[in-house]
């Protein structure tokens, strides 16, 4: 099923985890990739592995961005698809947490989307575009020590709306994708984080809220249908993929 053929994708952190697997499906589906990550050497070593190209990029640094942008219209003659995902975990009480590390997290999960966001709108205009912004269910419910996490992934959701309807006229859709956890190093981080400060079994956390670990492979092909005409008429939307955890009281 090449149902992206054609389509020219930058995808930000997409090194590794969702990231990769977004380029890669895309990529099987038919288009062309441009992996953007601030570790240029594995963005390298990854492209070289999936048939992607790659460019070195800060998502928090309006220039590199810009950059980005312009490399992968130059590289590829254009940009259809965006995808926002490149972010950072802190897990710690929230008023625990320094300014610093606070900031740093805000700068590159929300600004970098805006960024992302901001600096791709002259090509996906003129392709009518779509953007796919990588938020989170943490964006919904809150979580303790996900506190900064949780409002960053709020902020997401929230600029996917905005930047639907303001967009919508010049015919580029954007809608955002909330997993729960999957089974990637940043959850496997936050996986060893948690159970030193509950004392409880991250695996049973799991297991009762959302009955298994999501994979990158499931959120990658909710990216693709976003990214696909299969979504025309989809826009400002967010998608849940939980388990239902967030349908539960208990």
């Amino acid at each position: 099923m090449e149902e992206l053929a054609g389509r020219k994708a930058l995808v930000t952190g997409g090194a590794r985890g969702i990231g990769r697997a977004i380029a890669e499906l895309f990529i099987a589906r038919g288009a062309s990739v441009v992996i953007a990550d601030i570790n240029g050497e594995e963005a390298a070593a990854t492209a070289e592995a999936i048939g992607a190209h790659a460019v070195t990029c800060d998502v928090t640094d309006s220039g590199q961005v810009a950059a980005a942008v312009a490399a992968t219209v130059d590289t590829l003659g254009g940009l259809d698809v965006l995808v926002n995902n490149a972010g950072i975990e802190i897990v710690k009480p929230l008023l625990e947490q320094t300014e610093d590390e606070f900031r740093r997290l805000m700068d590159i999960n929300v600004t970098g989307v805006f960024l992302g966001m901001k600096h791709a709108l002259a090509p996906l205009a003129e392709s009518k575009g779509t953007i796919v912004n990588l938020a989170s269910v943490a964006g919904i419910n809150g979580s303790p020590l996900l506190g900064s996490y949780c409002a960053s992934k709020a902020g997401v959701i929230q600029l996917t709306r905005v930047a639907a309807l303001e967009l919508r006229d010049a015919g580029i859709r954007v809608n955002c994708v909330c997993p729960a956890f999957v089974d990637t190093a940043m959850v496997d981080r936050a996986g060893v984080a948690v159970e030193a400060a509950l004392g409880a079994s991250f695996a049973d956390l799991v297991a009762a809220k959302q009955g298994r670990l999501g994979t990158v492979a499931e959120v990658a092909e909710t990216a693709a249908f976003l990214a696909s005409d299969r979504a025309g008429w989809t826009t400002g939307s967010s998608y849940v993929l939980d388990g239902g955890m967030t349908a539960s009281l208990l």
